[in-house]
């Protein structure tokens, strides 16, 4: 009897376990499914994150790619989404983790609208300074072209004004005379009878140009080619140079002028041959040539 009430207390018992260890087995499965489920969800929310995050850091390189200059601020933020991807491809996924780089990803949205923002403005402002320059530019070349195209006509005029005013001679005539002792001189043709070579000219007249003390040049070859005379030498500002025989001076005041002068003979007579007679302005410009001969 008294084992009988035994065994039945065992199997009481033994039910008892029974169903606990069910339980526990059955809270256990249950602990174990929640889990991975909880697990699962997080791996899912931290690669939303990570997407979430690849999105933005895209629209960054796309927006500095298309930016005609490297804009630090779209550089910095895109380098610093880099380094929030790395951090969380690290992480371990958890609720309070997550939480806060979803957070950090709406701040990081948020930051891109305003800098996107600033780029568009950015970029229209440059466009429109593109415009600007360009218009300018056209303008100053159009003014260069005008500018270029008055100097050339300054300078034509200039040049024109400048052989407008250059003086010439409308007659040129060289004697060759001898003095009597009454001092009257007279034409020779003679070497041995000549004293001096008369040199007349006369300079026509002309309105433009300057009025003034002037200075003309004249140079007397004798039939060996030699500069007859004392023989000085003259440069111009054009690098021209001559040697002549006498500069004679007169004031021009826009009028027809007669200008004389002498060349006197040398130490010894005048040689037979033929002789040249040039007429120079200050600018060394020939003004007049003649020839003549003496016996």
């Amino acid at each position: 009897m008294t084992e009988t009430k035994s065994n039945n207390g065992l199997k009481v018992i033994a039910g008892l376990l029974g169903v606990v260890l069910l339980g526990t087995i059955i809270y256990t499965v249950s602990l174990y499914q929640d889990k991975k489920k909880t697990t699962t969800a997080l791996t899912q929310e931290k690669e939303l994150v990570v997407e979430d995050l690849n999105n933005l850091k895209s629209e960054y390189d796309k927006a500095i790619l298309e930016s005609n200059a490297t804009n630090e601020e779209l550089v910095a933020a895109r380098d610093n989404i880099a380094k929030y991807i790395d951090s969380v491809h690290g992480m371990k996924a958890d609720i309070a983790s997550l939480s806060r780089y979803r957070r950090q990803v709406s701040v990081l949205k948020a930051e891109r609208e305003k800098l996107l923002k600033q780029v568009d403005s950015l970029t229209s402002s440059n466009t429109l300074l593109a415009m600007q320059r360009d218009s300018t530019f056209v303008e100053l070349e159009k003014q260069t072209v005008f500018n270029d195209s008055l100097v050339v006509q300054n300078t034509q005029l200039a040049d024109a004004v400048e052989r407008g005013s250059a003086l010439s001679l409308s007659t040129f005539t060289v004697d060759a005379v001898r003095e009597r002792n009454s001092g009257k001189l007279v034409s020779t043709s003679r070497a041995k009878s000549t004293d001096k070579f008369k040199v007349c000219f006369t300079i026509a007249d002309n309105v433009i140009a300057e009025a003034g003390d002037r200075e003309f040049f004249i140079e007397v070859l004798d039939p060996q080619g030699n500069v007859l005379g004392d023989s000085f030498s003259k440069s111009s500002e054009e690098g021209a140079s001559i040697t002549y025989s006498k500069g004679t001076n007169f004031y021009y005041e826009n009028s027809s002028l007669d200008v004389c002068d002498y060349i006197n003979k040398p130490a010894s007579d005048f040689q037979k041959g033929n002789y040249m007679v040039n007429v120079y302005d200050n600018g060394l410009k020939l003004l007049g040539t003649s020839k003549f001969a003496l016996k």
